[in-house]
């Protein structure tokens, strides 16, 4: 499998950049161009999420692990089972994470972007990952290779430490969305995915107040991120339009009013019930008092 995999390095603007110097071709000083590419891959190791806290030497040592891929939009990284020889850092562009059932209805389970590190597992199983992965855009994706990391947390365990971290929030990001799509309604769940990218991202606002979100998706992908038809979305981004709350031009959805939407996504709509729902959008639980007291 990893002999398969095409070394991007060509790709690297730092790589790209050290290809001439002073106009001379470096095609005959390799350690140069190994040592460009190398300096690339640490530097965004050190934006990746998983690794941000290690110092140099440590994210020299995981670099030397890596192999780069370029993954045109559409193209699958792999299919649910396939076996896996590391895990993934996204360094550009966007990983979509699904499942398809034997109908063929998609639900997907999550979408990795640049700085964040999926299918870790890898290092732990033998079996296959359970989902597929598939580029939502022009991606770039770093693998780990696993015996050479595992040989490396031999060596030094304290890596061990990220890995369980990355753990805990992959299983934290699964049981929010299986959550999200058992308690709150579709409008809810779009409402707290516009709000939560425009906060990702750091929107800012215009001078009007507006905050924009451009999908990088197409509405068929949002729609089964968020568990719903592209029917069902379509409806609700109208209602909300003819609310006032938000403008969809292609791409670009313009939120115009990011209070009155935070209420909605923290469950102050018309479609939550504020007796029963805090504001941090989960139903409270049903107690013993509650059920007496009907």
């Amino acid at each position: 499998m990893i002999s398969e995999w095409s070394d991007t390095h060509a790709n690297n603007s730092t790589f790209h950049n050290a290809r001439h110097v002073n106009g001379t071709c470096c095609a005959s000083r390799p350690n140069r161009l190994r040592e460009a590419g190398q300096v690339g891959i640490v530097d965004a190791l050190r934006h990746c999420r998983l690794f941000r806290n290690l110092d140099w030497p440590r994210l020299s040592s995981i670099a030397a692990l890596i192999t780069p891929k370029f993954l045109p939009k559409g193209k699958l990284l792999f299919l649910s089972g396939d076996p896996l020889y590391g895990f993934y850092i996204v360094r550009a562009g966007a990983i979509k994470l699904s499942r398809i059932s034997c109908e063929g209805k998609e639900q997907v389970l999550h979408v990795f972007r640049a700085g964040e590190s999926f299918a870790e597992e890898a290092l732990v199983s033998e079996a296959g990952f359970p989902a597929d992965a598939c580029a939502l855009e022009d991606s770039v994706v770093l693998l780990v290779q696993k015996s050479g990391f595992l040989d490396l947390l031999r060596r030094q365990p304290e890596l061990s430490l990220c890995i369980l971290s990355a753990a805990a929030q992959h299983t934290s990001d699964l049981m929010n969305l299986v959550a999200d799509l058992k308690l709150l309604d579709v409008q809810t769940r779009l409402v707290k995915w516009l709000v939560t990218t425009c906060q990702q991202h750091g929107a800012q606002p215009d001078s009007q107040g507006h905050r924009c979100v451009e999908l990088s998706m197409t509405k068929r992908v949002l729609s089964a991120e968020l568990g719903t038809s592209s029917e069902t979305l379509s409806r609700t981004l109208a209602k909300l339009s003819e609310q006032g709350l938000l403008l969809v031009n292609g791409n670009r959805i313009m939120l115009l009013s990011l209070a009155k939407l935070e209420s909605l996504a923290d469950g102050h709509g018309e479609a939550s019930q504020p007796s029963t729902t805090p504001q941090n959008g989960w139903r409270q639980p049903i107690t013993r008092e509650r059920i007496l007291a009907a």
